[in-house]
């Protein structure tokens, strides 16, 4: 892809190290996507679904039907993320107009893919900005994620999608998390090149 007309959008905060790398490497502009998981009340580690700039929603019914999330807790918990969503975008863009996707090739990156959720609400919100081809690459994804993910992008790069697979953090030497003003630093540093 390098020399084509491509941007590297990481979704952050994991994901923004991950694509600068990207980015780096190919020699393409960096932004990010913003979309927050809905965690199952209780567990918020497990993604019912997702929400993403503009008012993306992605739901995992499955998730939904088994932990038994009432309609109102799915509703209410949309609507708190939706809220952080913008709170994000001011905070990452601080004023920066969004790169242009009309037409390009997308590069959505996360650090791992465990539902899918986030992920396939990130390329929900690429596709709607006019993205002519979008690519997800993941250093790793559960092999239950594989099919859905792949079923909304033009490619799938994942590297590894081992049937041990827990949660994305047990791939990792160190899965601390990655702050904000490391995901601004990064987005700063890209623009600044």
């Amino acid at each position: 892809m390098r020399g084509t007309d491509v941007v590297v959008l990481g979704l952050p905060r994991g994901g923004v190290p991950v694509a600068a790398e990207i980015a780096r490497g190919l020699g393409a502009p960096l932004d990010v996507v913003v979309v927050r998981k809905l965690g199952v009340p209780g567990q918020p580690e497990l993604a019912m679904g997702a929400v993403g700039e503009g008012g993306v929603l992605v739901v995992e019914e499955r998730v939904v039907h088994s932990a038994r999330v009432a309609p109102e807790d799915l509703e209410l918990a949309g609507r708190r993320q939706r809220a952080e969503v913008e709170t994000r975008l001011r905070l990452f863009r601080e004023g920066r107009p969004r790169i242009p996707l009309t037409g390009r090739i997308a590069v959505v990156v996360d650090d791992g893919i465990a539902t899918g959720s986030t992920a396939r609400a990130a390329c929900a919100v690429v596709r709607a900005l006019g993205a002519a081809r979008i690519v997800l690459a993941v250093p790793v994804c559960a092999p239950g994620s594989v099919r859905a993910v792949a079923s909304v992008v033009d490619e799938l790069v994942c590297l590894e999608s081992p049937r041990n697979f827990r949660a994305v953090g047990q791939f990792y030497a160190d899965f601390r998390p990655t702050e904000d003003d490391e995901v601004i630093g990064l987005l700063a540093a890209q623009t600044a090149e």
